[in-house]
């Protein structure tokens, strides 16, 4: 199966310090995929690679085949995608609108059907998990529905070193396996799903919502 990775920060600068502490959570799920789920394929996404345009103009807006490259990209592997992992900071009790304004390019037809994981992290001791809270109701309404486990990280920066390895004193095994109930069950889901979708395909069942609130409303 193939999963994205979205790193939901921009911030590259000082301070806060250290810059772009979500990378190194990023490195370490990497890590954790290559070393437990080597047979499944995993790609990040860095929100920092996505300049966006400063009039918001999401990617089905378009007319045919006029989106910039970058957006046609990231939509065929959204699209090509078993299941995401959404890694995100927690910025006055909300997630990145970083993250939030990258994924709003795309339409929910795009993630449906397909499991998400939670990851969150912060600088201080609570793991970002108020902005995990909210972003259930944001990935719900994508159609990624995202598993019951979560992961948060406290004080990430004692954690993880640059590269996503372990700080001095801290175990990785400890670690991965907190990161294994998340991902295990993304895993499951998204073999379920994959392995339905095979057999119905869910946008001929529902009409997909890609151009019209009215798509959805009610009578």
């Amino acid at each position: 199966m193939k999963f994205l990775m979205f790193l939901g920060t921009v911030r590259d600068s000082t301070p806060p310090r250290p810059a772009r502490l979500g990378l190194r959570v990023a490195k370490a799920c990497l890590e954790f995929f290559a070393g437990r789920y080597g047979e499944h394929e995993v790609e990040l996404v860095d929100a920092l690679d996505y300049p966006l345009e400063p009039v918001f103009k999401p990617h089905f807006a378009y007319a045919k085949n006029r989106a910039p490259a970058a957006l046609n990209d990231l939509a065929e592997k959204i699209e090509s995608a078993d299941g995401f992992i959404m890694i995100s900071p927690e910025y006055n009790h909300s997630m990145s609108p970083a993250l939030a304004n990258l994924l709003n390019h795309f339409g929910s037809s795009l993630f449906s059907y397909k499991p998400s994981a939670i990851l969150t992290y912060s600088a201080g001791q609570w793991g970002g998990m108020r902005a995990a809270v909210g972003m259930r109701t944001f990935l719900s309404e994508l159609g990624c529905l995202p598993v019951s486990a979560m992961i948060h990280v406290p004080k990430a920066q004692e954690i993880f070193l640059d590269d996503g390895s372990m700080q001095t004193g801290e175990d990785q095994n400890t670690w991965f396996d907190y990161f294994n109930r998340t991902l295990t069950q993304l895993m499951w889901w998204a073999q379920a799903a994959q392995n339905h979708r095979a057999e119905v395909d869910p946008h001929g069942v529902l009409m997909d919502f890609k151009t019209s609130p009215a798509e959805r409303n009610a009578p």
